[in-house]
């Protein structure tokens, strides 16, 4: 078997976690220390996060969507293909060497992706775009982390607390909906997503298109359609 090789270095801002890019053969991956964030080979539950979000919104003509983290852009093709010709997807990545990769050595993962008319590549935290944006998309997909237990970054968790899961249903339009992307299950999360004004169901899938794979967990949170001063309607997750 081929030996991995190191290809980069980056360091993530606002902390001491470094990501190193690795390569051996075709396949690439992702790391923090020993831990693997992503794999070229394994892509099946971050196309979900898209695919999920899209079908809950299949009925909005020219969807505004907000991608939290860009990673191998898995979930930013599957948007491309499960959202409509006239959507408009923005992608926070907070770590620039990331963009770099992509357009580099990730090249032959990523393809044309990031040329598509519909996309906008933004470095930077996806929190500054969801705070200052109010009823303005019409889906948000995080995957900007390990999931709601953060890894690489102490700060990722301020969007995962009760506080942040607010700002993000004001940052919504009516009926949008908020996924999430998670390693493994988190009860605790659900219910702050509830708390929080959501409806929300979380969703197990295979981290590899065959079905098979380790479980990874995908939350869908739906902002209810609903007239000024009622409640939210709530639905309790698996």
């Amino acid at each position: 078997m081929k030996p991995w090789v190191h290809l980069d270095t980056a360091n993530v801002p606002g902390g001491t976690t470094q990501l190193r890019l690795m390569q051996r053969g075709d396949e690439f991956s992702i790391m923090v220390g020993t831990n693997e964030l992503m794999n070229s080979r394994v892509s099946g539950s971050e196309q979900a996060l898209a695919e999920l979000a899209a079908a809950r919104i299949a009925g909005v003509p020219e969807p505004r969507v907000l991608i939290g983290g860009l990673g191998m852009g898995f979930t930013l093709r599957a948007a491309l293909e499960g959202f409509s010709a006239k959507s408009e997807i923005v992608v926070a990545e907070l770590v620039p060497e990331v963009v770099t990769w992509a357009r580099g050595q990730l090249l032959p993962v990523f393809g044309a992706c990031l040329d598509d008319r519909r996309v906008e590549v933004l470095t930077g935290d996806v929190g500054r775009l969801i705070t200052t944006r109010k009823n303005h998309y019409d889906a948000v997909l995080l995957d900007v982390d390990n999931g709601p237990d953060g890894l690489s970054r102490e700060q990722n968790d301020s969007l995962y607390q009760l506080s942040g899961l607010k700002k993000t249903l004001a940052a919504l339009r009516p009926g949008g909906v908020l996924a999430v992307w998670s390693s493994a299950p988190n009860a605790s999360f659900t219910r702050r997503l509830t708390q929080a004004g959501f409806a929300a169901e979380e969703v197990k899938v295979r981290a590899r298109k065959s079905g098979r794979g380790a479980r990874h967990v995908i939350w869908i949170a739906t902002k209810a359609h609903q007239a000024p001063g009622q409640p939210h309607a709530r639905f309790k997750g698996n």
